[in-house]
């Protein structure tokens, strides 16, 4: 880590348990500046990881690693959370993909926060990247989420009705001194504590590098869509988390296979179907932000599934059920699909 700090600086941090890096680019104006700083840190973490005779890879579960052999870092905040979450912070072998969408206006926040949830559970099934927990298949294209879960403060963001109702609500734990700030709630989309950003948190790690971006430009034209409609006196329509939360299960357990609920219509449509539907929503801020061509690659995210269905894939091409075998044919998948953008 020290290595790599030098190297990038302020761009990488340990995370909670010592095998795993963060990552962060800086601020970007296009998605064209976001996949050239991820890639230089992307090839930088894999070039230093090589001096040491290991290999990255992006993905939300190692396919066999086991959490109860990892070693937590050692640093204040990690110390108190170990301490503080127990055994559901020592499962934490997990990873997820975080997009920041610069907005200044702390109630706009708020307000786009609210109609931003209904489209969590798409941005979840196209990027799923965690079938295997320790060797084993889950049936879950996102373990990651159940794991996560258990924690508290996680899940679909209340609604709040302005940015001082957010405020006063989350400012009773922190007067309680049960967290320090809001950096410790941990929602699938909030107002981020540290930038005038709203912080979609809810994505599995994608292993390619262009799927990353493809699906970071899809939550910034989605933002921009909703403040585009906020310049016109309109809205998109809040659901109730009870139906957001059964697509986002729905999300979490089958990715895209299987379709996600069409609250007007009241029946499961196919995935694909849905993602013409929402680029049509927004080609208008896709034709501004210069990202029309990111959409192409959802659609063959479509075409040949999310990391885990492709993982799955490489399981059922083995041709064997050694466990052993399989999970090496699996991280080795992983490792050639972190390396092809790059």
């Amino acid at each position: 880590m020290d290595v790599l700090q030098k190297d990038l600086q302020k761009q990488v941090s340990p995370e909670y348990l010592q095998c795993q890096v963060e990552v962060g680019t800086r601020v970007c104006g296009t998605a064209g500046e976001a996949r050239d700083d991820l890639r230089r840190l992307r090839s930088t973490v894999a070039r230093r990881a090589a001096e040491f005779n290991r290999v990255p890879i992006a993905v939300s579960c190692h396919p066999s690693a086991e959490w109860n052999k990892q070693h937590h870092t050692d640093k204040e905040r990690y110390n108190d959370l170990r301490v503080e979450m127990a055994a559901m912070a020592r499962r934490l072998l997990i990873c997820g993909m975080h997009v920041h969408v610069g907005i200044d206006d702390d109630a706009l926040r708020v307000d786009l926060m609210a109609q931003l949830c209904y489209f969590l559970p798409h941005l979840l099934a196209l990027s799923t990247s965690s079938p295997f927990w320790q060797g084993q298949d889950t049936g879950l294209a996102s373990y990651r989420l159940g794991v996560f879960d258990n924690l508290p403060r996680t899940g679909l963001p209340p609604h709040f009705g302005s940015f001082g109702e957010y405020e006063r609500t989350t400012g009773v734990l922190i007067k309680a001194g049960l967290i320090e700030d809001t950096s410790k709630v941990w929602w699938d989309l909030r107002p981020s504590c540290r930038f005038p950003t709203l912080e979609t948190r809810i994505c599995d790690m994608s292993p390619r590098l262009d799927h990353t971006i493809a699906i970071a430009a899809l939550v910034q034209a989605i933002t921009r869509m909703l403040w585009r409609l906020r310049q016109q006196n309109m809205r998109w329509r809040v659901y109730d988390r009870f139906l957001i939360s059964e697509n986002r299960w729905r999300a979490q357990r089958y990715g895209i296979t299987e379709g996600l609920i069409d609250y007007g219509k009241g029946e499961v449509v196919p995935c694909a179907q849905l993602l013409d539907e929402l680029i049509d929503l927004v080609t208008p801020d896709l034709a501004v932000l210069g990202t029309m061509r990111q959409m192409d690659v959802l659609r063959d995210i479509m075409l040949t599934g999310t990391s885990a269905t492709r993982q799955r894939a490489v399981r059922s091409e083995v041709g064997s059920d050694d466990p052993d075998t399989i999970t090496r044919a699996v991280v080795t998948h992983l490792i050639e699909e972190f390396h092809a953008d790059l």
